[in-house]
């Protein structure tokens, strides 16, 4: 009876969703009425009213609020605003530079951030304009912004991998170490393809020369010292061991607090901005994450994960077969979901799956992270395609940027088929750190 409580829990999920439920009243919902019909109305009170506290009082997710703070002070205080004018400098005789430097300037801005849509949000404004005055095709230009951005959740602090890594109970620094490697990987991909655009079709991307206002390598790399500072800060005690990656929450938003401080960037108006966002960007992760893990205890006493992870075992599916339904699962999710509430409603699911087939779990962060990132550039709730709507709304419609995000979904899929051959290639570096 209890195993047939999991699948109507199940069902009943996806219909809330297919309904446009929020993600954690569905999961809440469905948990709690689970519970109550399995063990009655007291144990699953006792459970809704237990839940929120015993998972948000862990130490590890102190992370996400303080790497949150780090990246609005950041943003607001203008730390970040000289990356594209960097990038442009080094980069001026590469051919298509404004759109690689807006790839590595996404990169760098992913550094103090994690976030995809700021990522995507900040460099659009700079960006774009800049792009489109040059000759470069106003679809492509948006588009290119918009992949770019993805690379936010990939280069660590990356709120994704701190809930994931919580959820698996795996090493939040090594899942972070995995994602330079792929968030690299990446940026790397998305240059071959603008210099494939540049190669092939001038008329999208022109091959001329960027003027960069006489502006040295060298002076356009002091004039971003705030976030190289931070970068070291930051990567350099996480990485060598002084601290975890939950200290490396509170050393970032305190080191970024204290530099915008020093160059006199720190005005009330941008921490008061940066606080509020802080506040409610934590408050509306938390209450997902807390209908995730009720409904992981669902799963557990409806019998319904085991029951699921051995008939995998069971019907000896291969790994290649078993990750081609992972990969399409977490696409077609990506169409209709936003990252964190598909990250959290599969994961109950999929992890003993991947713990019954023996599948490292720090790789399988990393690359889960990547195809959720996918979703935020796929038709048609594509979200970094609707922010770069909303700050690029005299240069394309929402269609032509789906047109020009297209190229680097196709790439996209190769790095994704690349990290699934040769899982070595992400797994390198963590494995250093055992």
């Amino acid at each position: 009876m209890s195993l047939e409580i999991g699948f109507y829990g199940i069902a009943a999920l996806l219909v809330l969703l297919l309904l446009r439920l929020p993600v954690a009243l569905a999961l809440i919902a469905v948990s709690f009425g689970g519970m109550a019909a399995m063990l009655g109305w007291s144990p699953a009170f006792g459970i809704l009213s237990s839940t929120p506290y015993s998972f948000v009082a862990s130490w590890t997710l102190s992370a996400v609020p303080m790497f949150l703070l780090m990246g609005f002070v950041a943003y607001h205080a203008g730390l970040t605003t000289g990356l594209f004018e960097a990038a442009k400098a080094v980069l001026r005789k590469v051919p298509g530079a404004l759109a690689i430097s807006s790839v590595f300037a996404c990169s760098g801005f992913a550094a103090v951030c994690g976030s995809s849509l700021a990522c995507a949000a900040a460099m659009g404004r700079i960006a774009i304009p800049e792009m489109v005055r040059a000759g470069y095709r106003p679809s492509f230009a948006c588009g290119s912004i918009a992949a770019g951005g993805t690379i936010g959740a990939l280069i660590p602090p990356s709120i994704l991998m701190i809930v994931y890594g919580v959820f698996s109970e795996t090493s939040v620094t090594q899942v972070f170490v995995g994602g330079v490697s792929l968030g690299i990987m990446t940026a790397i991909a998305y240059s071959i393809v603008i210099l494939l655009m540049c190669w092939l079709r001038p008329d999208i991307v022109p091959r001329r020369p960027v003027d960069a206002d006489n502006l040295s390598a060298r002076t356009a790399l002091l004039r971003i010292w705030p976030v190289l500072v931070l970068i070291a800060l930051v990567f350099g005690g996480l990485f060598s061991g002084l601290f975890t990656a939950t200290e490396a929450g509170a050393v970032g938003a305190a080191g970024a607090i204290a530099i915008a401080a020093v160059t006199g960037r720190l005005t009330w108006k941008a921490l008061k901005a940066s606080l509020i966002e802080t506040l409610t960007t934590s408050a509306s992760l938390f209450i997902i994450a807390i209908g995730a893990a009720m409904f992981t205890r669902f799963l557990g006493v409806s019998g319904l994960s085991n029951f699921i992870s051995s008939t995998v075992s069971g019907a000896d599916i291969g790994y290649l077969q078993l990750m081609l339904i992972v990969v399409l699962i977490y696409l077609v999710l990506g169409m209709f979901m936003e990252p964190f509430g598909a990250l959290l409603v599969t994961l109950p699911v999929l992890l003993p799956i991947f713990e019954t087939s023996d599948i490292n779990l720090i790789w399988f962060g990393v690359v889960v992270v990547k195809l959720l990132e996918i979703g935020m550039i796929t038709p048609p709730v594509g979200l970094n395609v609707f922010v770069i709507r909303s700050v690029a709304s005299q240069h394309a419609s929402v269609m032509e940027i789906f047109k020009g995000v297209t190229p680097f979904l196709l790439i996209d899929v190769v790095v994704v088929a690349i990290a699934i051959l040769w899982p070595g290639l992400i797994l390198f570096a963590p494995n250093l750190m055992n």
